[in-house]
């Protein structure tokens, strides 16, 4: 038995009537599932054109020769044009402890839901494709999200941690569409503190990339965001894998938060198959004499 060719085909048979714009064969549905590692610290890559995300002043300023103790200091920049004003305070302020050297909350040291686009900072992914739906499982807390394949949006979203996610198959790309993301006391779009409110709408597409293109851009990467090879804090990356890599490309939209539509990539490769068990709770002390405000609650959900 072929497990992946009849799934493959099974998907196809599985592809609704009122989809018709994105029925495929079943030999055209890319195969996105199994391990994939990410190594850059705070992982928003830039986009090829057009508005990107916040950038890491340091490392702005100081390129290629930045050190490892650059690539820690997470300083976002203010300034960039992407940033309604009350958006760009809360970067510049985040940015104050980061010159400063000390660390500030986030949902990661808080033991909080990293949400999307936060979560991608996990180092790494696992993808499981089936049918109806796609699974993704980070390494970090237990986190997964699940996107439902050829289905709207409700009419009414109620807010939740990682949103309402909805996607479909488009030629060689996964498309997920993603709204009514919930925002809770440490929610941020990445590591520089950048917010957003309940307005946010996400349109990632996930694509294949071969060999070569996934090293440049990755080397691209690497010029905004130090690497690290993963030590306890996710999957590593198979560096004797010559295969193809994986791209997020993500659209970003949030009136609320940000004065134009804004993308960024995010590139992996191919993981050693492990899993590790990264528990929050575990390390409650994230810098010196600050413990992490992990989430209680005031009666049992059960």
């Amino acid at each position: 038995m072929n497990s992946q060719r009849d799934f493959l085909l099974l998907a196809t048979l599985c592809v609704t009537a009122a989809t018709p714009a994105v029925a495929q064969t079943a030999a055209s549905i890319p195969d996105l599932s199994g391990a994939w590692a990410h190594s850059a610290l705070n992982a928003l890559e830039l986009p090829l054109s057009g508005p990107g995300p916040v950038r890491n002043t340091v490392r702005m300023q100081r390129g290629p020769q930045a050190g490892v103790g650059d690539g820690d200091r997470l300083v976002g920049d203010h300034t960039n044009p992407i940033l309604r004003p009350w958006a760009a305070e809360v970067v510049k302020k985040a940015g104050e402890f980061g010159l400063a050297g000390k660390g500030y909350p986030t949902p990661r040291n808080q033991c909080w839901p990293e949400q999307v686009p936060f979560v991608y900072g996990n180092y790494g992914m696992q993808i499981l494709q089936q049918p109806d739906k796609v699974t993704f499982l980070y390494p970090f807390d237990h986190q997964f999200r699940q996107v439902r394949l050829n289905q709207p949006h409700p009419a009414h979203v109620t807010p939740s941690w990682y949103g309402d996610a909805v996607g479909h198959y488009e030629g060689d790309m996964l498309v997920v569409d993603t709204v009514g993301i919930k925002v809770g006391p440490y929610s941020m779009i990445d590591w520089y503190g950048t917010p957003f409110t309940e307005a946010l709408h996400l349109v990632e597409r996930y694509r294949l990339l071969d060999y070569e293109a996934t090293t440049e851009a990755i080397a691209r990467a690497a010029k905004e965001h130090r690497q690290i090879d993963n030590p306890g804090n996710g999957p590593p990356a198979d560096l004797n894998y010559k295969g193809k890599g994986l791209q997020i490309e993500l659209t970003v939209e949030d009136e609320g938060a940000f004065t134009m539509p804004w993308s960024a990539t995010v590139t992996l490769r191919r993981a050693i198959e492990e899993r590790l068990e990264l528990v929050c709770a575990d390390n409650m002390q994230w810098y010196p004499g600050t413990y992490s405000a992990v989430p209680t609650a005031s009666r049992p959900d059960f």
